[in-house]
């Protein structure tokens, strides 16, 4: 018997001794430099399942499914064992992320506000291409003095999207369903009581109503009845983050990913998934509007393979009113983290703030945005602050080609100075165009709009 065999040998009988046996299915993510015969080997040892490569063609990370807890026992004191037996390099738990939701009191009036306009080619509500938000980040400045109207593909890693939604198809791109492993991205597939909903809202001319506490939207009363209460309080929240991204970005083309369902919980290894099929789709920028509060090794190595593409990636800062870190927006230097501002420029009292997590904010109270049904709907919170910088991205891309992360995040850091846990303050659009344009490398002395005699 070779030494090798024996120390395998013990190592199984070790991972045996210590496992339990657990009621349901336990989900891990598991790295390794051996591919997908070194987990074969691992779950062949450790009685798991493999249950797919979360990487595409990489190779690297896995989904595994174990009945016990033997894979979690890997934790405690043999990892190295593995490493150096079958090249295993982290193995985690699958974790199941929430989508945060702010409460909100009021509706703002630019529900009311229907009046419809042309906006780059499709007709939408006044109220949403004029809102507070848009004004706030001089984006009208930047588009009409830079003639940048957005390009390359934004991929948006969240409940999926109406794909019908008049304002979005034609942007769209067929996307993909992480929680289903299928093509396509639909929100409406969630919601069987809605899944054959008309393009067009029945009940444009509604008044808008609170729904799951979180949102203010313009429905008819029986879809309002379905989803007010029930279990889906994520619902929307993929069409009303793309829906941000295409108001900064209007020629974008945009990727939606479903990583997370209606009912507000997404899984870790769907969003590393999607993270890795955004690069291998071409994604120029990816927005994701979710945070957890610990690292993720999967998760970093995703968020690096995404970094030497050259995809510049945007994150929410979280809304826990904390300077705690928040990943992915606290992984500096690779992420670009966005924290949330009133219309009256002060930080949001549920935003997270400090530079680990915001390296600056943007307008994340009541914004309007696209909403299931082809209507619109308010909301607030870091999630929604994330995509108008996911947007402005597109822009920098548009005025100047071959954008990275540290470009991008150079370009943005010339913002609005506010306070110091906002780290470089309040996103300016036309600042930070600007500043790509004329090849600024540093990070700008105050916020004043001391460019406009350079710039215009």
């Amino acid at each position: 018997m070779t030494r090798r065999f024996t120390t395998l040998v013990a190592m199984i009988a070790l991972m045996l001794a210590f496992s339990r046996p657990a009621a349901a299915q336990n989900r891990y993510i598991v790295r390794t430099s051996g591919g997908l015969s070194s987990v074969l080997n691992l779950c062949l040892s450790a009685g798991c399942q493999v249950q797919g490569s979360l990487d595409g063609s990489v190779g690297q990370t896995y989904l595994v499914t174990s009945s016990g807890n033997l894979i979690a026992n890997l934790l405690n004191g043999v990892v190295n064992l593995l490493e150096a037996l079958l090249g295993i390099q982290s193995v985690e738990p699958d974790q199941l992320l929430p989508v945060p939701h702010p409460h909100i009191n009021n509706i703002p009036p630019g529900l009311h506000d229907r009046t419809p306009v042309n906006y780059y080619g499709t007709v939408v509500w006044h109220g949403y291409a004029s809102q507070p938000a848009a004004h706030i980040i001089r984006l009208i400045d930047a588009q009409q003095g830079f003639n940048v109207s957005g390009t390359g593909i934004v991929a948006v890693i969240d409940t999926g999207v109406d794909t019908n939604h008049p304002v979005l198809v034609p942007v769209l791109l067929p996307g993909y369903d992480f929680t289903r492993n299928q093509p396509g991205a639909s929100e409406w597939l969630d919601v069987s009581e809605l899944r054959n909903h008309t393009n067009e809202s029945e009940g444009r001319e509604q008044e808008p109503a609170f729904v799951q506490q979180s949102t203010a939207a313009v429905l008819d009363q029986s879809t309002a009845a379905v989803l007010d209460g029930g279990p889906y309080s994520a619902f929307g929240h993929g069409t009303m983050t793309t829906g941000l991204v295409h108001l900064v970005a209007p020629k974008a083309k945009i990727l939606p990913l479903k990583a997370f369902s209606s009912n507000g919980t997404g899984y870790l290894s769907n969003i590393i998934a999607a993270l890795y099929y955004a690069v291998q789709h071409n994604a120029n920028v990816v927005n994701m509007s979710f945070d957890l509060s610990s690292p993720s090794a999967g998760l970093s190595q995703a968020v690096s393979y995404a970094n030497k593409a050259g995809v510049v990636l945007v994150a929410a800062a979280g809304n826990e009113s904390t300077s705690s870190p928040v990943y992915p927006a606290a992984f500096s230097g690779s992420v670009v983290g966005i924290a949330s501002t009133t219309d009256w420029d002060t930080r949001s009292s549920f935003s997270n703030y400090g530079t680990s997590d915001a390296w600056i904010a943007a307008p994340g109270e009541y914004v309007i945005s696209t909403f299931p049904g082809g209507t619109y709907a308010s909301a607030s919170g870091t999630s929604f602050s994330a995509p108008l910088v996911a947007g402005t991205a597109s822009l920098l891309i548009n005025a100047k080609s071959s954008l990275n992360q540290k470009q991008a995040a150079s370009a943005l850091s010339h913002a609005i100075r506010l306070t110091p846990d906002l780290h470089y303050g309040r996103l300016d659009v036309y600042q930070a165009v600007s500043a790509w344009v004329n090849n600024s490398g540093s990070t700008p002395g105050s916020g004043s709009g001391s460019c406009l005699l350079l710039c215009l």
